[in-house]
């Protein structure tokens, strides 16, 4: 068998892995995931019923509130929130949250 010159060397099987979640997307679902697991755990169910998180972009991670009371409430709370979220989340890096007031489902 001759040596094809445009043959590609075997790749490992988790650079194959990463390189496929990060062109889908799934590593951000996954963070989704977790940082909703975090801000429930944090603020617990009753408040977790009536927000849900957003992105993290640029370090500023956004949550979404039903109502402006409520957003009124986490704001003046919002030192105490994003220290906890820091300790759960190191690798994320998140330096902000900004709470808007929207439909929550």
């Amino acid at each position: 068998m001759e040596d094809r010159p445009n043959r590609r060397a075997p790749q490992r099987m988790g650079d194959v892995v990463s390189q496929l979640m990060a062109r889908r997307g799934y590593a951000r679902v996954l963070s989704h995931h977790q940082y909703d697991d975090s801000w429930r755990e944090i603020v617990g169910e009753e408040i977790a019923r009536q927000t849900r998180t957003g992105q993290l972009k640029r370090s500023v991670l956004e949550i979404f509130v039903q109502n402006s009371v409520l957003m009124q409430e986490l704001t003046f709370r919002k030192s105490e929130l994003l220290k906890r979220l820091q300790s759960q989340h190191l690798s994320h890096q998140i330096k902000e949250i900004r709470f808007k007031v929207a439909a929550v489902p």
